[in-house]
Formats: structure tokens, C-alpha cells, sequence
């Protein structure tokens, strides 16, 4: 009887062991990239990362700030797999630092910026040359995305420069941190104008948009992706290639967005 019990005792540790070691194993097969990606992207890639969940079983962490917070943060060591910004030359600022996988690097998406207003507003402007920004907004403010160092910010500063309206409102602009602050504050009526992405309004119910920028106003928007080269995740690569599968395409396209890179 006492045998028998040990041989009881021993296979319940080893049931045990072998449930944990499976449990862990689980764990680490699940574990997915952590994505740096621009504020702007936020609910598209929500949604792509959970229709990747779906089909691999994979979480990805996904990490949402203004892309040149992000490329900082990247330089600074912060563990992302995978980086995608919302304009060339932050990418480009960790590639001449070394720090992308050249080979994976590829332009994802394009958008445009458009000009939005609280959804009852009652303003109406055409954007032109010259047109009377400054004028419509009084003693009031701009909502933008930090003008230096923001893509959203520099598109809009670029587009207004261009349009020859930007001295006059230089003074009236606030400053966000990232383009879906700029947001917040048009939707909470805290601004009564702001220049944002397209998705960007399409995504809020609460602001209408008044008017899209000229694409020749501004340089082209292109969201640029690329696997960090200090990566170890197995799957980065994998993700990158996810979207611009149909399935993401499609997602990217309904918020909004243009693909440019897509694959069968």
C-alpha cells in the first residue's frame, strides 16, 4: 500500500510539472511583437492586432505616441520589435542610427490632412491660398500637433506655410504632443479649429471636417514600417508582413487610410 501510494504521489508531481511546463510553454508561444506605432494608427491597429490574435493565437503590445517620441524611445533602448511612423524621416533617423532592419523596411500607408471643426460648428472655410484662417479664429486657438517634430504638426505647418497663411497664425496655434491630442481638443469644443489626419476625423463623431488640404501643399503622407534590428521576437517580421495581408488592407482602408503595400 505504501508503494502504491509513492507511485501515486510521484505521477501526481509529474502531472503537475508537466501541466506547468505546458501552461509556461502556452505562455511564451502567445507572447507576439511589441509594436511602436503613431498615435494616428490607434484604432485601425487595435483592430488588425485582434483579427491577428484570432488566426495566430498571438497577443501584440502595441505602443501609441507621436513618432518622433517614439523614434526617441527607440534610440533610447525601449524594447519595440517593430516601429511604424507616420512620416519618412523619423524612420529614416534610426536607420542612419543603425537601429531598423533595412530588409524590412517598406511604405505601408498614405493619408491627408484636413482641417475639422466640433461637430456643430457653424464655421465654413474653403482651403486656398490665402484663405482667412486667422480671421475665422479671432482671439481663439489652433489645435496641431507639435509643429517641429510631429508628422501630423509638420504636414499641417508645411500646408499652411505653402497656402501662405502660416505667419498669420503661427501665434495662435496650441501645441500637442501628438495628433490624437490635437484631436481631443477640437472634439471637446477646447478648440474650435484643428489640423488632424483624415482617419483622425473619421475616428471621432464629435468633430465635422471643414475642409481637406491640397495634397500639393504638402509633402507626401507615407507611413514607412520596419523591424528593429536588436529585435528578438521571431515574429515581428511576420506581423509587418500581416499588414499588408488582404484582411489588414481592408481594416486600413475602411479607417480611412491608403494602402500601399499589399500582398496576396
Amino acid at each position: 500500500m505504501t508503494f502504491m501510494l509513492g507511485i501515486s504521489s510521484r505521477l501526481r508531481a509529474i502531472s503537475l510539472a508537466l501541466a506547468f511546463a505546458l501552461a509556461s510553454l502556452g505562455t511564451a508561444l502567445a507572447e507576439g511583437p511589441t509594436v511602436f506605432a503613431a498615435a494616428s494608427l490607434k484604432n485601425v491597429l487595435e483592430s488588425i492586432a485582434t483579427s491577428w490574435k484570432d488566426e495566430t493565437g498571438k497577443e501584440v503590445t502595441l505602443s501609441f505616441a507621436g513618432s518622433s517620441a517614439l523614434a526617441k524611445q527607440i534610440e533610447q533602448g525601449a524594447p519595440a520589435d517593430l516601429f511604424i511612423s507616420a512620416d519618412l524621416n523619423w524612420m529614416d533617423y534610426l536607420d542612419k542610427a543603425g537601429l531598423i532592419d533595412k530588409e524590412s523596411r517598406r511604405n505601408l500607408l498614405g493619408n491627408s490632412i484636413v482641417l475639422v471643426a466640433p461637430k456643430e460648428s457653424p464655421v465654413a472655410l474653403v482651403i486656398t491660398k490665402d484663405f482667412p484662417l486667422a480671421e475665422t479664429l479671432g482671439a481663439e486657438k489652433l489645435a496641431m500637433a507639435n509643429t517641429d517634430s510631429v508628422p501630423a504638426g509638420v504636414y499641417g505647418k508645411a500646408a499652411l506655410t505653402s497656402l501662405g497663411v502660416w505667419e498669420a497664425v503661427q501665434g495662435k496655434v496650441a501645441q500637442a504632443e501628438n495628433v490624437r491630442a490635437a484631436l481631443l481638443l477640437v472634439s471637446r469644443a477646447e478648440a474650435p479649429l484643428g489640423i488632424v489626419y483624415a482617419t483622425d476625423a473619421k475616428a471621432d463623431p464629435d468633430v465635422k471636417v471643414v475642409d481637406t488640404f491640397p495634397e500639393d501643399s504638402h509633402p507626401p503622407i507615407v507611413y514607412p514600417g520596419a523591424v528593429i534590428k536588436a529585435s528578438q521576437n521571431a515574429d515581428a517580421g511576420a506581423f509587418l508582413d500581416y499588414l499588408s495581408s488582404p484582411k489588414a488592407v481592408e481594416q486600413f482602408e475602411a479607417a480611412g487610410f491608403t494602402a500601399l503595400a499589399a500582398s496576396n
